[in-house]
């Protein structure tokens, strides 16, 4: 990889799964090179895919096939800017309708954990609303939600 920095992302042994489920759901996102173990490790066998080299919207990543003993949770996200509902309805859809779940104010996690928050840009500018009551009331809308509601959110903040 190119990167100095990568996110290193711990899966039982479906990085590669992980990896193309990216790839195919978020835009400029790709698999890259797959490494296969050198040697027999505590969560595999020589040959098995230890090392998935992948990008999330240009940000490169690395998948661990690590095994069982770590889990992802919310302590890490990846937070993805959407510029309407219809982009947002799409990521959303596509992470909890594949085997993922539903959390609150644009939280989900995918089915391997991993948590994402689809962001719309309208409700980042509706909670920054200089008008404190404004923001205040798209705040408390968007406690309400589980994917956002853009127009809900537009409506709360003019009151």
């Amino acid at each position: 990889m190119v990167s100095k920095n990568t996110v290193c992302l711990w899966y039982d042994g479906t990085a590669v799964e992980a990896a193309r489920f990216y790839a195919a759901t978020f835009p400029d996102s790709s698999v890259g090179a797959i490494h296969r173990a050198p040697g027999d490790f505590p969560s595999g066998k020589e040959g098995d895919v230890l090392l998935v080299e992948f990008t999330v919207m240009g940000i490169p990543c690395i998948g661990l096939n690590g095994g069982p003993a770590f889990k992802h949770n919310e302590a890490f996200s990846f937070q993805v800017a959407t510029d309407d509902q219809a982009e947002t309805d799409r990521l959303w859809n596509t992470i909890v309708g594949n085997g993922g779940q539903e959390s609150a104010c644009g939280w989900c996690k995918d089915k391997w954990g991993l948590s994402w928050q689809i962001t719309p840009r309208a409700l980042t500018d509706a909670i920054a609303d200089p008008d404190r009551a404004a923001a205040k009331r798209a705040f408390d809308a968007m406690m309400q939600m589980t994917k956002i509601d853009i127009a809900a959110i537009e409506a709360a903040r003019r009151g």
